[in-house]
């Protein structure tokens, strides 16, 4: 199981599979289970889930009518409503139908502020691999000679209209010994893929290398990591046009909201004279940390009977 993509593996897992499947669907439990599950996926009782962007509401939704899924939107008015009138975006299954590919949806990258483009991600049959391609919403299709990754583990985000910051494990020598991307570059829109510059390369032993950009009104940024297992990594952060790694513990996570940077702990960690348990959530002014001078605060500190499970953004303020 080393060479997790040889035939040998690959095979194994198949007739493991096969045997397991034999099993599973042997007795009644198997088919009473299964229509269970599929009445409660196809109900047209659920509730929606939607994301706003602009001003709209989009979901993604699948029933038994579109097994793939449609991605749709809505206002707010119509949301509030028992029954949204909900406006197509792109029918997945009439894709896969039209290009003869077993599309799978693997998520959006949107363009701020308009949000009138995203990046549609799709992969073959529900794989990991995916293919990137710039999508127009008003005109409800893919852009001609937009932006394009092929099949790959890439990561992506846009910097701006015609900038997107990318990761992709394309070539042998931008991945890591994990098979992820190694590398994230700047490519800007009518180059070759091959040719964007590279802003951040990572080690082979690492298990991947990542880029993100904050389009926050007035916070905009581009920042980076490193992972170096699934538990660690370093944090940069493209500062007044140099790029600079911020201060962390590498068991830590941390991010930027606003103009804090807030470090979430998975061990304990001294700073001058004070100690932060494990589980803490706390946060500096990013311009007194990036100088140096900054006096970290604790925002959150666990107790015998309470955790730190989720936090979540909103425009100006941190909900944990």
């Amino acid at each position: 199981m080393e060479e997790v993509a040889s035939e040998r593996a690959l095979a194994w897992v198949r007739e493991r599979n096969a045997e397991t499947l034999t099993r599973l669907q042997s007795g009644d439990e198997y088919r009473r289970l299964r229509e269970r599950i599929l009445a409660i996926h196809d109900s047209v009782e659920r509730v929606p889930r939607v994301v706003k962007h602009g001003a709209y509401y989009y979901n993604f939704w699948r029933d038994a009518e579109h097994p793939r899924g449609i991605l749709r939107r809505t206002d707010l008015d119509s949301y509030r409503t028992s029954a949204p009138l909900w406006e197509a975006i792109l029918d997945v299954d009439a894709l896969a139908a039209s290009e003869n590919e077993s599309w799978a949806f693997a998520g959006t990258v949107w363009l701020p502020p308009d949000y009138d483009r995203c990046l549609i991600r799709l992969s073959r049959g529900g794989a990991d691999a995916v293919v990137t391609r710039e999508f127009d919403i008003a005109a409800r299709t893919f852009v001609t000679d937009g932006f394009f990754i092929p099949e790959s583990k890439s990561i992506v985000d846009w910097i701006d209209r015609d900038t997107l910051l990318v990761a992709d494990n394309l070539d042998p020598e931008s991945r890591t010994e994990s098979g992820y991307p190694r590398v994230v570059k700047e490519w800007r829109r009518g180059t070759d893929l091959a040719t964007a510059i590279p802003v951040l390369e990572g080690e082979k032993t690492d298990v991947r290398v990542m880029g993100q950009v904050d389009h926050a009104p007035g916070f905009e940024r581009i920042y980076l990591e490193r992972h170096k297992t699934f538990f660690t990594s370093r944090l940069y952060l493209r500062h007044r046009g140099e790029l600079r790694e911020v201060e962390k513990p590498e068991d830590a996570e941390g991010f930027f909201f606003r103009d804090w940077f807030v470090i979430g702990l998975r061990s304990s960690w001294k700073v001058g004279s004070e100690r932060f348990p494990a589980g803490s959530l706390v946060g500096a002014k990013l311009e007194d940390w990036l100088a140096g001078k900054a006096d970290l605060r604790p925002l959150f500190q666990p107790t015998a009977g309470s955790s730190l499970t989720r936090i979540q953004q909103t425009r100006s303020h941190l909900l944990a």
